[in-house]
């Protein structure tokens, strides 16, 4: 029996609780009882249904995501090896693949949610510095 390519409520549902737990679409489409990826994005251009509750997973694993940097930034276990002397030095490699994991997870999250996770630029003015923006259309000004 091959990969499924008709679309299921049921397996549009269980991509789509994977997706919010954190799982990438590409290690779900992966498995032999999933659909291939193209499959998923034809489902998506197809069903409506499917497209809104896809969305939704999508934000909700940004917050996902935002949880496990959290448990990766708290995580000090192997952290700290003992050298060839015997004195405890630090694994730099183990940190390094925690602050990847980190800075990867933070970018995704902002693209999925940006207004949650992105970042922001507030341009303010004040009584002494107000701000004044000029909108020209057509032919520059000189």
């Amino acid at each position: 029996m091959g990969r499924p390519s008709d679309y299921t409520d049921d397996i549009a549902a269980d991509i789509c609780g994977r997706l919010m737990n954190g799982e990438s679409l590409k290690s779900i489409t992966a498995g032999e009882d999933m659909p291939d990826r193209s499959t998923v994005y034809r489902w998506l251009l197809a069903h409506e249904g499917f497209r809104d509750i896809y969305t939704r997973a999508r934000e909700d694993q940004a917050d996902t995501l935002a949880d496990e940097i959290i448990d990766i930034a708290d995580d000090s276990a192997n952290d700290l090896m003992v050298g060839e002397n015997g004195d405890e030095v630090v694994n730099r490699e183990n940190v390094n693949r925690a602050r990847l994991r980190v800075d990867a997870r933070k970018w995704v999250a902002a693209k999925l949610k940006p207004r949650k996770y992105g970042d922001s630029t507030k341009i303010t003015g004040d009584a002494e510095q107000p701000i004044a923006l000029r909108i020209t259309w057509g032919a520059s000004q000189k």
